[in-house]
């Protein structure tokens, strides 16, 4: 039996401004039809293969959850990082897991926001390279190059293994420039680094206590003292933080002697730009890509994306051009890899737009602001059938609440009560409330919200039924 870990750590913001540190590229659907680690999930699911197990941050916990419940998918656990650690403590935290499960398991840890065009092929190498793993191997898959990309990785292949088809890893190389990456290529026996490994559990917590005990330690005591919540498993976070952050690469791959490379040929992306997107993406004749509603006249090899408006393209060549309700990008594709400069600019000024979307979800549902200014904002707030916000109060700013669809119970203060559609209730600045969904339908109201200070860290949660930190 393989063990599926997706690894779901990253924020994809060279993806802003449609992947936000809230809903980072993983939760989003871009390369099908279906959420990025639903697509993962499915790619890695069938005979011979166990529930999935993910490994994602505290923040991501319940979109992680909505994304495998909506799917039909069943996890065998859902880990909480308490900080990010990189790839090498994240997969040690699921080795740990299993190993207390089943000691001879087999863990396949793939990236939750990878795009596999034949996911068929993948699951068939997976298998064939199943027998080298269970012989003591670390192996990761090397993805046979179509051209000198400069933004992945590198494998050198070694001496053929037993099995064939596989081969000792000779060298890894980072990223290399243009000049280098099409030497390497020139050269062959290089592969793109997929990121994507398999490996017993047994096997690569030895390695890592051999080559890197601080992580192996730390991990260990997390997984050790670690405590469920809900449907989730929280690792010590004392423990955790203390942990050094490594890659997978850099923590044992680059020093194991058990390193095997195996060589696959897919349509592969580890969609990192809006440059790998355009590429991926279903170009017309003119090589432009057109999601959502765009016009063009005398455009070519672009990338136009819009989410809640026409966006059109006059004379333009070689851009990518995305829209969301709160941002617009337009970026020359050759600089697609900079994006994350704004971003991380945007997360320096405390910017929300680096943070989450207009729209925003929640456990019990969502909400979307739909006007802004100084000391108001409107929202449309949906909850999902059985939904139930916290209780709590407000220290700047009073609310109203209009129910347009469905049916609210509402506290206010002592008073609890039904109200329908084209019904409302005002709840003043200070007083305790509580709004929750008894029926079967969603239920959708507006709220207006007026004060002298509208963050939505003026929240003074004093009862959650999803056990959220309070959010002040």
């Amino acid at each position: 039996m393989i063990y599926p870990v997706l690894l779901s750590g990253g924020t994809g913001s060279r993806l802003w401004p449609l992947s936000r540190t809230d809903s980072p590229k993983q939760f989003l659907s871009l390369s099908g039809e279906k959420p990025m680690i639903v697509e993962t999930a499915l790619r890695v699911s069938g005979r011979g293969f166990a529930d999935p197990l993910i490994v994602a941050g505290d923040g991501h916990r319940f979109h992680a959850a909505a994304c495998m419940a909506d799917a039909g998918i069943e996890l065998e656990a859902l880990i909480l990082e308490p900080v990010g650690r990189s790839t090498a403590p994240a997969i040690a935290l699921a080795a740990h897991y299993l190993m207390a499960r089943d000691p001879g398991a087999v863990m396949l840890c793939c990236p939750a926001d990878h795009a596999i065009a034949n996911p068929q092929e993948f699951r068939s190498a997976v298998k064939m390279a199943l027998p080298a793993a269970q012989e003591g191997s670390l192996v990761v898959f090397g993805i046979e190059p179509t051209g000198p990309e400069t933004g992945f990785g590198y494998i050198r292949k070694g001496e053929p293994c037993a099995i064939n088809t596989l081969f000792k890893v000779e060298s890894f190389e980072e990223k290399p420039d243009r000049e280098r990456a099409e030497e390497m290529l020139a050269e062959g026996g290089y592969f793109w680094n997929a990121g994507i490994f398999l490996m017993q559990a047994s096997t690569f917590l030895e390695e890592l206590q051999r080559l890197q005990p601080d992580i192996f330690e730390a991990t260990k005591r997390a997984m050790q003292q670690a405590r469920p919540d809900l449907d989730f498993i929280r690792p010590d976070a004392k423990s955790f933080k203390a942990c050094p952050s490594l890659s997978i690469d850099y923590a044992v791959m680059e020093h194991t002697a058990l390193a095997v490379v195996a060589p696959v040929k897919l349509q592969w992306s580890d969609i990192g730009s809006w440059n790998a997107l355009h590429d991926n993406g279903a170009a017309d004749e003119f090589g432009v890509v057109q999601l959502g509603d765009v016009m063009t006249v005398d455009t070519s090899d672009t990338y136009i994306r819009s989410e809640s408006r026409l966006v059109a393209c006059i004379g333009v060549s070689g851009l990518a051009v995305v829209e969301t309700a709160d941002a617009v990008l337009v970026a020359n594709r050759n600089n697609a890899q900079d994006v994350k400069k704004i971003f991380d600019r945007l997360a320096k000024e405390n910017r929300r737009e680096a943070v989450h979307h207009n729209h925003v979800e929640r456990p019990w549902g969502s909400f979307e602001t739909l006007a802004l200014g100084s000391r108001f904002q409107v929202k449309r707030i949906i909850v999902k059938p059985g939904g139930i916000l916290s209780l709590q109060k407000h220290h700047h700013r009073a609310e109203h609440w209009v129910v347009v669809e469905g049916t609210a119970n509402v506290t206010v203060g002592e008073n609890v009560r039904l109200i329908s559609e084209n019904e409302s209730t005002y709840i003043p600045l200070g007083e305790i409330h509580r709004l929750e969904n008894p029926g079967k339908f969603p239920l959708v109201l507006i709220e207006v919200q007026t004060g002298s200070y509208l963050g939505e860290d003026d929240i003074v949660r004093l009862e959650d039924v999803y056990k959220r930190i309070p959010a002040a």
